[in-house]
């Protein structure tokens, strides 16, 4: 009789990777999930129901045909695993990494909703094409037929990587600019190692490279390359360019320094984890270490943020967020590993202020009044305005005539309102429930908004939403201009990589079958 492999859930429980413990891991950017062993991926992948609706292959973007490499996996096929994972996505070994599998996959897992665990889908995804990658699994772009059309696409993202690979493969000749010096998007400059180590991306981008992709670094659209310039060269163009925006505070009072935008905070500490010179970080300001750290928002950036400020020797790292656990839009699993690595939560909370010396008209009329009494602001006997005080003597402990930096936040007490018509609670600022935070770097991680992109590339005819996204077809990707498709964040607002790798498969394909048809009807 026939050993049965699969439907093990109910004797085997869930396991995830080992984790290293929080007091090693916080002290370096490597991942935090040590690999599977073979024998331990394929005890997992065993658990698999096999079930009639897959509604985790449902609930995944790509729609990755999760229960057959998960049975392949177990049977020890773990190369044919790779072959059917690859299928469907550009980049598994990236998602198997980053994606929030607690809210897709494994959230979705029948035999999660009945109790038994979920499948470690995302640590078996990672695991069987990390081995593809060792085994020399993964095989080199090589198209049957080599085609004339050419196709630019700007933004070298996750979206515009897996248009790239996918054009590619049919032939055609693509290329890629980027306003960076590096390939890759946020997964290089946004992602933080500990989530996803820059080699994985940097040995993708460079197998697409060597199967024929062309990249065009430091090549910022409306300012080193014109967009007409761009349409000129290629039969297709994609607009993958991401949103890179920093939502910003209602707060008039912003300090000079120590108070920072996320994207901005990342790409340093990821552009010294790479080995490059920054001059901001060199100089302190992007730098967490020896500083009370406050990060405000909820989301994965906010994450990102707080558990970087953690490896950088922060004195206290503290998130505020408006709404309570439950309401976090972050994955959950982050939140566990930054509450492990020190990091403290304080839900129901938002800044209404900074504290300190602050810089513009306030702060000058502040200046004058105490300098007219003396000029001693911080209150040590000496006059600390040199243009209204006479009496001022430089000190080493004197900064408040250099730029204004922040000293704290405000805080305002939070509560939950009635649901609205959708059962979502709206954040009420509870009357006289302020308090004081002391902070030396804030870091804003509210989210993201597009870039104006009709008025920075100087096109006209291109259309944009009331968000200012740029509008195209659900379905084949197409904007409002001929020969130009768009995908990506830019199209949905800040998302997720799966959703850009799945628009850049799907916008790849609808301009395939287009410059084919194209080019058939031009034969006829």
């Amino acid at each position: 009789m026939a050993t049965q492999v699969m439907l093990k859930f109910v004797t085997l429980g869930r396991e995830m990777p080992e984790k290293r413990a929080a007091d090693e891991r916080s002290g370096d950017f490597h991942e935090i999930y040590r690999e599977f062993a073979d024998a331990k991926a394929r005890e997992q992948a065993s658990r698999c129901s096999q079930c009639g609706v897959p509604y985790c292959q449902s609930h995944c973007p790509l729609h990755n045909n999760i229960p057959d490499w998960l049975r392949l996996m177990a049977e020890g096929r773990t190369q044919e695993a790779y072959l059917r994972a690859q299928e469907t996505n550009s980049f598994p070994e990236i998602c198997g990494r980053i994606c929030p599998q607690d809210r897709l996959c494994e959230g979705n897992c029948v035999i999660e909703q009945s109790g038994h665990g979920t499948v470690t889908i995302g640590a078996i995804e990672k695991y069987i094409t990390d081995t593809a990658w060792e085994e020399g699994w993964v095989e080199p772009i090589r198209p049957m037929v080599e085609r004339a059309e050419s196709v630019g696409i700007i933004g070298a993202g996750p979206g515009g990587l897996a248009a790239a690979e996918r054009l590619r493969q049919q032939g055609f000749q693509v290329t890629v600019y980027d306003r960076h010096d590096r390939a890759g998007g946020l997964m290089i400059y946004g992602i933080p190692g500990f989530k996803l180590e820059k080699p994985v991306v940097q040995r993708r981008n460079q197998w697409l490279e060597e199967g024929g992709v062309e990249f065009v670094l430091n090549a910022e659209v409306g300012r080193t390359i014109s967009f007409d310039a761009i349409r000129g060269k290629h039969d297709s163009v994609i607009i993958a360019t991401g949103v890179y925006k920093t939502r910003d505070l209602e707060i008039d009072n912003a300090p000079e320094r120590g108070v920072v935008a996320a994207l901005d905070y990342l790409t340093a500490s990821n552009r010294v984890d790479l080995g490059d010179e920054v001059p901001d970080f060199a100089d302190g300001e992007l730098d967490a270490f020896g500083k009370r750290v406050v990060v405000i928002g909820g989301g994965d950036t906010a994450m990102d943020c707080v558990r970087t400020a953690i490896r950088q020797g922060a004195v206290s790292v503290k998130c505020l967020y408006r709404r309570d656990r439950a309401n976090m839009p972050g994955s959950q699993r982050e939140v566990q590993n930054a509450e492990e690595e020190g990091v403290e939560f304080v839900w129901l909370s938002a800044p209404a202020a900074f504290a300190g010396h602050v810089a513009g008209a306030a702060s000058t009329a502040s200046e004058a009044l105490v300098a007219n009494a003396g000029g001693d602001v911080d209150g040590d006997g000496i006059g600390d305005n040199p243009k209204l005080s006479p009496l001022h003597l430089v000190t080493e402990t004197d900064i408040s005539t250099g730029p204004a930096g922040v000293t704290g936040l405000r805080v305002a007490r939070m509560r939950l309102g009635a649901p609205d018509a959708t059962g979502r609670q709206s954040p009420e600022v509870i009357d006289g429930g302020d308090y004081d935070e002391p902070a030396d770097l804030v870091i804003k991680a509210l989210g993201f908004e597009p870039e104006d992109i009709p008025r920075l590339w100087d096109v006209s005819g291109l259309e944009v939403t009331r968000w200012g996204t740029i509008r195209a077809d659900y379905r084949t990707h197409r904007t409002s201009l001929p020969g130009v498709w768009a995908v990506g964040d830019i199209v949905r607002g800040a998302s997720l990589v799966v959703w850009a790798i799945r628009d850049g498969r799907e916008a790849a394909d609808a301009i395939a079958a287009e410059l084919i048809t194209e080019a058939r009807v031009a034969a006829e």
